[in-house]
């Protein structure tokens, strides 16, 4: 045979091995509890993310990604069925989603039915935190072959955690604990082990790999190596103007957070923002250890790698904001890394608006997989390709507020954010309006929906809602004490 002939049968086979493997991608898919917008790639003075960083310098970081609602089991739900919470049903932080779409195919599932083998290793579904921690919580049992619920020292050492308000769970409170031990003790050390395992044996069939760390979440509980990162001297809190509330509706305020940083003294505060960079980095280090595995075991050139938080978090804004129940933009919006091997755009952010629900159908495209019918999202392959391409940027996101002193009835909040504008509305409007100008206001200190010159914004963006995001609460199915 001639050599040209031998190369072009070579090339072929070559191209023809590579279309294979890019039809049948391995997919990590980890998720990061209540991480907030705060990698230092992203511009994070603060932070110290090393291993974000370097995921986000070799994939797409997409600086606009809103999450359906920022509360972790409806958001969870949504992501992973790829439907807006008005579909799911799914509302509190009790609801399972198959009680509304008993029939759904969840994005891990869809994997596991076309030939993937599908494991999760911690918290993907929703789990209370930390007393749901070494559980199943609100697991899906089609969804997974395998699955691995690690417990670590975190919840053994509990009563060493400190809580300033001890009227208070440490689940829904500032507490923290700097942890005596190494990070393989902790619950998210030993997920990271447990992972990693997983990729160790999963060298002969295409994977579907859930990897969920429970950290940053309240408590905050890091090695102290990680609190040594941040000296407390240094850690000042956001800045607010001091009428900032005043042209706020009551509405967006949580119920959880009824006064500005839970009543606390300054430097409590700052201690607690300490130990929140903390649990952040010491996360960073576990998703590191994952790049590691990928590289080491020569797994990096097939997997579709995926950092997602639940939604974003709030860390004394607004004058004392904690957590997250909220639609201003530190909420809604969430930290997303796409690294796919094949994508021309890796190495670039996009500041195109996407949402959570893309995840599914871009994970299934790319898998060559058909999405089911009915899924909310669309497929982000052509950001990933370009993170600048042209995109038709808005993105819904919604809560549900008790009835409680305030409203008489629940009340949901639905917010839609553009490249410029954030509208929101509260109850349909009659408990409160807010529009906010990202290109003059990028930290929504002025509300202009009360300002006669943008009626016509307001008017506009309010069009958008359609039939996506309901501006009424739902009349049952929904245990106020948990939302």
């Amino acid at each position: 045979m001639k050599p040209v002939a031998l190369l072009l049968i070579l090339t072929l086979c070559a191209q023809s091995l590579h279309a294979a493997g890019a039809a049948r991608p391995n997919v990590l898919f980890i998720a990061i509890d209540d991480l907030g917008n705060v990698l230092h790639s992203a511009g994070d003075r603060i932070a110290s993310t090393p291993h974000l960083d370097r995921l986000a310098a070799t994939g797409v970081r997409f600086d606009r990604a809103y999450n359906q609602i920022p509360l972790c089991n409806p958001s969870r739900a949504s992501v992973l069925t790829g439907l807006r919470p008005d579909v799911t049903g799914v509302y509190d932080l009790d609801r399972h989603f198959r009680s509304a779409v008993p029939k759904v195919v969840t994005l891990p599932q869809l994997f596991r039915e076309n030939g993937w083998f599908s494991a999760r290793v911690g918290k993907l579904f929703h789990y209370d935190v930390p007393k749901g921690i070494g559980t199943d919580g609100l697991d899906d049992e089609p969804s997974w072959h395998v699955t691995v619920n690690p417990k670590g020292r975190d919840v053994t050492d509990a009563a060493q955690i400190v809580n300033p308000t001890p009227q208070r769970p440490v689940s829904a409170a500032l507490s923290w604990l700097r942890a005596e031990g190494t990070d393989e003790e902790q619950t998210d050390g030993l997920i990271a082990t447990a992972a990693i395992a997983l990729l160790e044996q999963a060298q002969t069939k295409p994977f579907f790999l859930g990897v969920g760390f429970f950290r940053p979440h309240t408590p905050f509980v890091a090695p102290k190596k990680y609190f040594d990162l941040y000296p407390l001297e240094k850690i000042r809190l956001p800045f607010a103007p001091p009428d900032d509330r005043a042209d706020i509706p009551p509405a967006a305020f949580a119920h959880n957070n009824p006064t500005p940083h839970y009543g606390l003294d300054e430097l409590t505060v700052r201690t607690a923002l300490q130990a929140y960079y903390a649990s952040v980095s010491f996360v960073d280090a576990q998703v590191g250890r994952l790049l590691d595995a990928l590289d080491r075991l020569g797994l990096a050139r097939n997997t579709i790698v995926v950092v997602w938080s639940d939604h974003g978090y709030h860390l004394g804004e607004h004058g004392g904001i904690w957590q997250k129940r909220c639609l201003f933009e530190e909420s809604a919006r969430a930290p997303l890394l796409i690294r796919d091997p094949v994508a021309r755009g890796n190495g670039r952010a996009s500041t195109r608006v996407v949402e959570f629900v893309d995840l599914y159908p871009t994970l299934a495209e790319r898998a060559g997989l058909a999405s089911p019918a009915g899924r909310d999202g669309r497929s982000l392959r052509p950001l990933l390709d370009d993170p600048t391409a042209p995109w038709d940027s808005q993105a819904f996101t919604q809560i549900l507020r008790p009835a409680d002193s305030r409203f008489a009835q629940p009340v949901m909040g639905r917010s839609v954010r553009t490249e410029r504008w954030r509208f929101t509305e509260w109850n349909e409007g009659r408990d409160g309006l807010e529009l906010y100008d990202h290109a003059s206001d990028p930290q929504e200190f002025r509300n202009l929906a009360a300002d006669p010159a943008h009626a016509a914004v307001v008017r506009e963006l309010r069009a958008r809602f359609g039939t996506r995001v309901r501006g009424t609460a739902p009349a049952a199915n929904v245990n106020p004490a948990r939302l």
